[in-house]
């Protein structure tokens, strides 16, 4: 009986493994992009990464002047 009881403690970690993982990265995203068409999502994204490349010049410009 002790191999089936370390299969049932197996299952019952990997299941509470599993539901950890998918209630913290999954409805974070789900309701990020809910409502959202998919050009209004491009937009949004393709304007945060314009400002993380903004930043990074301006960041990489005034670090090299001594």
């Amino acid at each position: 009986m002790t191999r089936g009881n370390q299969r049932d403690k197996a299952r019952l970690k990997n299941l509470k493994k599993q539901q950890d993982t998918k209630k913290n990265t999954g409805s974070d995203q789900k309701s990020a992009n809910k409502g959202l068409s998919l050009e209004e999502r491009r937009r949004r994204d393709a304007d945060i990464m314009r400002q993380k490349q903004e930043k990074k010049a301006a960041d990489g410009a005034s670090g090299s002047v001594q």
